[in-house]
């Protein structure tokens, strides 16, 4: 395996190759978070100072706007990575403008605990200044890890770009059929609840759509969204073979958005 490439093997038995994030791209990503967050505390304090000024708001205390100033910045100091990569597929904005994410060493997406643990460890990664423990883990670590990745088992790779090597049937097929990601409308809880797992039966399941009998495919697409449509929230009871084709179809689309990649 090339330098500064990773490969895992998922619980499913499906090697996954990634390209990890060097210390250049991690830094970078950093360095754009840090900026976004300064400027808006600053715009936090700013906007607190002059109320206060102003009186645009009543306080019994002139201690107390910069108090509550304080609170929402520290909040957000120590709350932005951790919600951006929990709820964003392990991308703060900074990583997504560098094309990276932390995901965890099994190929999943960060759950709750690891990104909680990952970012908690921000403040011995920080030390004593500038991410200078934190640089020195991830600039001798062999995947480049800091050390919160180190304890919760995680790792950040360069996102992998969908494979663009086709116009394949069944892309032709979903084209056909008017299908986009945003044909479907899911909750943010079932949108995360699309793993890997979700993401190999919907893979299988497309790749059999147009090479099986009529009768066949009826029979896939009952199991396949019996199976997994009420895990998602989606009610299937009274939907005809078509739209239950299409749903399945478009949880493909979203899925393959997510998990299906080549290297950088």
């Amino acid at each position: 395996m090339n330098q500064g490439q990773v490969e895992i093997k998922t619980p499913q038995f499906v090697s996954l190759q990634y390209q990890v994030a060097g210390l250049g791209s991690r830094a970078a990503a950093m360095l754009i978070d840090q900026a976004l967050i300064m400027v808006t505390n600053l715009l936090i304090y700013l906007i607190f100072i002059t109320a206060n000024l102003s009186d645009m708001f009543y306080f019994s205390d002139s201690w107390l706007p910069i108090a509550i100033a304080i609170t929402i910045v520290f909040v957000i100091n120590w709350g932005y990575f951790f919600f951006a990569e929990y709820f964003f597929s392990g991308k703060t904005l900074g990583k997504k403008w560098l094309g990276i994410r932390a995901i965890q060493e099994n190929g999943h997406s960060l759950t709750l605990l690891s990104s909680l643990i990952r970012n908690l460890l921000r403040i011995i990664d920080m030390l004593p200044t500038g991410y200078f423990v934190g640089m020195m883990f991830v600039f001798f670590h062999s995947k480049h890890k800091r050390l919160g990745d180190i304890v919760a088992g995680t790792i950040v790779v360069h996102e992998r770009g969908v494979k663009k090597e086709r116009t394949s049937r069944i892309d032709k097929e979903i084209a056909r059929r008017g299908l986009t990601k945003d044909s479907l409308q899911l909750e943010d809880w079932a949108l995360r609840a699309i793993g890997n797992k979700e993401w190999e039966l919907l893979r299988a399941y497309s790749r059999k759509f147009l090479n099986v009998s009529v009768v066949q495919r009826a029979q896939l697409t009952n199991h396949l969204a019996e199976k997994l449509l009420p895990r998602l929230g989606i009610a299937i009871d009274g939907k005809p073979i078509t739209e239950r084709e299409n749903i399945l179809l478009t949880l493909y689309v979203i899925a393959r958005e997510e998990w299906e990649y080549e290297l950088s």
